[in-house]
């Protein structure tokens, strides 16, 4: 693990005065208790319990959660959590990503879970059967609703580059899954010997990545969102050894799980988790890091993840300052650009979500673009709001449809870009940080 060195009160003070210079306001007395609490933590036992709220997690996730939206996400849980009956079926539902560091991040993206759903069979191939079933039937009770309309699953690899539903595809990639498909139990894609069925209970003999999707609609709150589950799979044997079905066990450290009760189901599996856990998972975060600064450019992203990088490899003072990014005015554009994305999928043909809830959500994200913006930028992105907002209302798929969707985001997303580049690299070591994973990626 790298750490950042040096005396800590003047390290504290050269990070402050790069904020200021910068425009980010960074109050040092907040700073250094965070630091404080960071390090004690990192040094403690793994997983704490909130006796209050009954959510638990790895220590250094809990400091950046706060309680005050679980009850919303404990509902919204109910739609995306994968149940069975019996005792041989047991789950822990998490909340992850920006969802899990509320405390910090102001202007969250989607909302997305993470659950760990153990097996007891007395195969593999009958615990990923159960799996399949279970999926399935998650699905089509979940198709669509008052407050909820599903997007697809993600099950099983695709076995050749090929087409699906008219889209390129690639071997080895993770095969998406309309609700057609998996009502029908398989799908078909074009290959290079012509057309192919995969069937759905085929491929979850080698399930890879497990996924699904929603949108759903807050009415109280008037909001939308993109709820997703990814579900981290285990077969527990008779003999009680325990493995992941996509054949990695993930680690647990920024999952904050919803629920007291599920501490001994999350404890048995957690027991499996690899002793280099951490490094691996810091290694898959910089790799995400680099794809999000070379091949598919979004400084927004590329700064969520390194904050999960800086903060649990010992890079303190790094965490701290991009911890305080999250908070500046103009981060709600991340939270626009994502929203475009869910307004689209709000309005797919044949959606249950409400027309008045997609024209309640682009009205506050213009809003939200007049509070955060001023002069031309703002002009020219609420522009792409309505005209965004007109062509929804439609709910027509075609390809003017598909265009202002792309436009808005083309918009949003070249602010997000310039703000959150500009203040990482304003930042000295987190330039140098940026420009040796830019430098490493050959051309």
């Amino acid at each position: 693990m790298t750490t950042t060195s040096g005396d800590g009160a003047s390290d504290i003070q050269r990070i402050v005065e790069s904020a200021k210079r910068l425009g980010v306001e960074l109050d040092e007395e907040s700073t250094v208790r965070w630091m404080n609490s960071i390090a004690q933590e990192s040094t403690s036992g793994d997983v704490v319990v909130d006796t209050a709220s009954g959510a638990f997690g790895h220590r250094v996730a809990m400091l950046d959660f706060s309680p005050k939206d679980l009850e919303r996400f404990r509902r919204i849980g109910k739609i995306v959590e994968v149940t069975g009956p019996g005792p041989d079926v047991e789950s822990a539902l998490a909340i992850s990503g920006s969802a899990a560091q509320s405390k910090i991040q102001s202007f969250p993206g989607d909302c997305d879970y993470f659950q760990r759903l153990n097996i007891k069979a007395a195969t593999r191939p009958e615990a990923c059967a159960i799996m399949a079933k279970l999926m399935r039937d998650k699905v089509i009770s979940t198709y669509r609703g008052d407050t909820y309309q599903f997007l697809e699953a993600k099950l099983g690899s695709y076995p050749f580059d090929g087409t699906h539903n008219g889209s390129p595809v690639h071997k080895g990639s993770p095969m998406s899954w309309t609700y057609a498909e998996i009502e029908a139990g398989q799908l078909v894609i074009d290959g290079p010997d012509g057309p192919a069925i995969l069937r759905w209970d085929e491929v979850a003999l080698d399930p890879g990545w497990c996924k699904l999707d929603w949108v759903v609609s807050d009415p109280e709150r008037r909001q939308l969102s993109n709820a997703s589950n990814v579900i981290d799979v285990t077969w527990e044997a008779p003999d009680g050894h325990i493995e992941s079905l996509d054949g990695y066990l993930d680690a647990f450290f920024q999952e904050v799980y919803l629920d007291a009760e599920d501490v001994p189901t999350f404890a048995k599996v957690a027991k499996f988790v690899s002793t280099d856990a951490l490094d691996e998972y810091v290694e898959r975060l910089e790799g995400e890091v680099r794809k999000y600064l070379t091949e598919h450019l979004n400084y927004g992203k590329a700064a969520k993840r390194m904050y999960n990088v800086f903060r649990l490899s010992g890079r303190h003072l790094e965490a701290a300052y991009v911890r305080e990014l999250f908070d500046e005015p103009a981060t709600i554009l991340y939270q626009v650009w994502s929203l475009i994305s869910t307004l689209d999928n709000a309005t797919q043909p044949g959606s249950s979500i409400p027309i008045d809830a997609v024209q309640a959500q682009a009205d506050a994200l213009v809003l939200d673009v007049v509070d955060a913006l001023e002069g031309e930028e703002e002009t020219e992105i609420v522009k792409s709001i309505m005209q965004l907002r007109q062509a929804l209302e439609l709910q027509d798929d075609g390809a003017a449809r598909v265009a202002e969707v792309e436009a808005a985001q083309t918009r949003v997303i070249n602010v997000v870009n310039t703000f959150y580049r500009e203040k990482l690299t304003g930042m000295p070591t987190i330039s140098d940080y940026i420009t040796g994973i830019q430098g490493a990626v050959t051309p």
